[in-house]
């Protein structure tokens, strides 16, 4: 489904239907036009799993009967639009929410305009550029866009909807995702310099909130793993959205003051891989022992069981990252 139709032929014409006697001048506005088409981006909304595409399949419009073959050709068309040069951005899309913006503006559900029209809605919702990945690699990385997002509307709803402390009034869910942002500095300088996967851990009433950042901190020269290295040097590099996820639902999880954990994976050239943990508890982030992250580590999240310890991993005890503040 694509959002912005392309009508312009690849190749000029011998005759352009403004220029009766195919003169150069008619051939100029075609290749004018092609130029411009260039310029005019696209959205291809994609069912990215079976279900969704099962859900279309109702409509007697929707002209594919099988997902294999839709994605296939969903992946044709990307390939063939970006040999045109033409920037397109592929968004993730759900039956469900189409139904409903079909009803709230009274349009024909089965009607490729209206899928069109939908489309070209969707760019702010779970999308990605197309950048020439296979259709195989783009279709989870668009699920996992869709889940991100999910988690940080969540997330930010929950925080908005805290209120005001009833000791001094301070807004909490301000004042927890300042101390978020605190603390995943103070995690990052106690890494030390290296590559960090974090990994922040909430459970909610209404699902788990889970957020994910990669970060390089560089070797100025001082500090070791597990120290300061990272404080007062050069900034570590991270992606931005990144970063307002996690901090986003660190701070939903200070906010709560429940369970909640948090996972610091480091690796730095010459060293065995370090792993650290610390667990949310009552608005706290409080560092674990070394055993105690050996068994959050070594233990199946699903079953329970534990599992082999992974080679060439060190399990080390988290470090002080928060401090006592008036609403713990």
């Amino acid at each position: 489904m694509k959002g912005t139709p392309d009508t312009t032929p690849d190749r000029s014409p011998d005759r352009a239907p403004d220029d009766p006697r195919g003169t150069g001048a008619g051939r100029n506005t075609a290749r004018r036009r092609r130029t411009l088409r260039r310029e005019v981006p696209s959205t291809a909304g994609l069912l990215a799993e079976a279900g969704d595409f099962a859900a279309m399949r109702r409509y007697r419009s929707f002209a594919f009967d099988d997902h294999k073959d839709y994605l296939h050709h969903v992946d044709a068309l990307l390939r063939s639009l970006a040999a045109r040069g033409i920037h397109t951005t592929v968004a993730l899309f759900d039956p469900e929410e189409y139904a409903d913006y079909c009803a709230e503006h009274g349009l024909d559900p089965d009607s490729a305009r209206t899928r069109t029209r939908f489309t070209a809605e969707l760019s702010g919702g779970a999308a990605l550029p197309y950048t020439g990945q296979p259709i195989e690699e783009l279709a989870p990385l668009l699920v996992d866009e869709a889940v991100r997002q999910a988690t940080w509307e969540y997330a930010t709803t929950l925080l908005a909807g805290m209120g005001g402390c009833a000791d001094c009034g301070e807004d909490i869910g301000q004042a927890s995702f300042e101390r978020a942002s605190r603390i995943l500095r103070r995690l990052l300088d106690g890494a030390g310099p290296g590559h960090h996967h974090l990994v922040c851990s909430v459970p909610t009433d209404a699902e788990q909130l889970v957020a994910f950042l990669h970060a390089e901190v560089a070797d100025e020269g001082g500090g070791g793993a597990g120290g300061a290295g990272g404080a007062g040097g050069a900034p570590p590099r991270a992606d931005h959205r990144d970063g307002l996820d996690f901090v986003t639902v660190l701070a939903a999880g200070i906010a709560l003051g429940g369970a909640g954990g948090l996972v610091l994976r480091s690796t730095s050239e010459g060293l065995p891989d370090r792993v650290h943990g610390w667990r949310l508890d009552r608005g706290r982030v409080v560092a674990l022992p070394a055993a105690a992250v050996f068994d959050a580590y070594c233990t199946d999240a699903d079953t329970g069981e534990p599992v082999s310890p992974e080679p060439g991993v060190d399990h080390c005890p988290g470090y002080e990252v928060d401090l006592p503040g008036p609403h713990h």
